[in-house]
């Protein structure tokens, strides 16, 4: 038995049905274009050792998709409406956990339920790779795809429908408007493209801004080469705080309770850096070296 295909027709009527409309509050945006749900499902390249972590289960229509090719799917949804929904096609699928809960648990980390059973589908699973496929709310886009590089089980690859701003800020490069912490945080551990920009138009409801599809695909070597990846995370977060200020300028306000100034201008002289170097500047490799200098100085510190 085939999925239906989710239409802006479809869907207003099974919403009807059960007397709900999207929720804002959710970041309910459903993609109506069913190409692109394809575009998303082919752009992860699943196969028989691949568990998939997919958040915004929604009405089950990118998760159908992905089914009959992965091992295992963990899908999460917070709305009861949409989870009740979605398990009238995924009941079929013996390969899929349909999870109803907040996939974070916190801003920070994800929420238990949905690490078990990952965990769970990894280990049954033989040479097994996780990779997250997702229409991503944009409201949890970027703390979904930031954590999920420091959760246990380490993702393969993302791919993921998100807010174009947001993909702009993954793949951006020094000296743009759009380099910052994201960017730096993604580019050190993958390589990142986007695959598609996406009209509004392609959504019910449409959202005010354009999304985009893109995809991360993790490089083990890269990571290796960060030797405290908490600590270089938050160091890149307050290096970036405040972008119009010159480096110095964070590092001090950082640092203040750990580095004396002399230390810091000792690590910068070492470093090259000008007076006037703004973070927005520094490349992702330099700062790399740079935020190891100052953990081997104040392994003790966090943001």
């Amino acid at each position: 038995m085939s999925a239906p295909r989710q239409t802006k027709s479809f869907l207003m009527s099974k919403l009807r049905e059960i007397g709900v409309e999207p929720n804002s509050r959710h970041g309910q945006n459903f993609l109506i274009d069913l190409n692109l749900v394809q575009m998303i499902a082919d752009s992860a390249d699943l196969g028989p050792r691949d568990v998939v972590l997919e958040i915004g289960t929604g009405t089950g229509s990118l998760t159908t998709l992905m089914a009959p090719l992965a091992s295992h799917v963990v899908t999460v949804e917070i709305d009861g409406n949409l989870f009740e929904l979605a398990s009238e096609q995924l009941l079929r699928f013996d390969n899929v956990t349909q999870l109803r809960v907040d996939a974070l648990h916190n801003k920070s980390t994800f929420a238990p339920e949905v690490m078990d059973a990952v965990g769970e589908a990894l280990r049954g699973t033989p040479d097994s790779r996780l990779k997250l496929v997702a229409n991503l709310p944009y409201n949890v886009a970027t703390p979904i795809l930031s954590n999920l590089l420091l959760c246990e089980h380490t993702p393969h690859s993302m791919v993921a429908t998100i807010q174009k701003e947001v993909a702009d800020r993954i793949v951006a490069e020094p000296w743009s408007k759009d380099y910052g912490a994201l960017s730096v945080w993604m580019q050190s551990q993958a390589t990142t493209e986007i695959v598609r920009i996406m009209s509004p138009k392609v959504f019910w409801p449409a959202p005010k801004v354009e999304s985009a599809i893109v995809r991360i695909v993790v490089d083990p070597e890269r990571r290796a080469a960060i030797p405290d990846l908490k600590y270089f995370q938050q160091i890149v977060r307050a290096l970036f705080l405040h972008r119009r200020k010159f480096l110095r300028a964070n590092v001090v306000s950082a640092m203040k309770r750990h580095l004396t100034k002399e230390q810091i201008d000792a690590v910068l002289d070492e470093m090259g850096f000008a007076p006037d170097t703004r973070t927005e500047q520094v490349d992702i490799l330099t700062l790399q070296a740079f935020a190891e200098k100052l953990r081997q100085l104040a392994p003790d510190w966090t943001l």
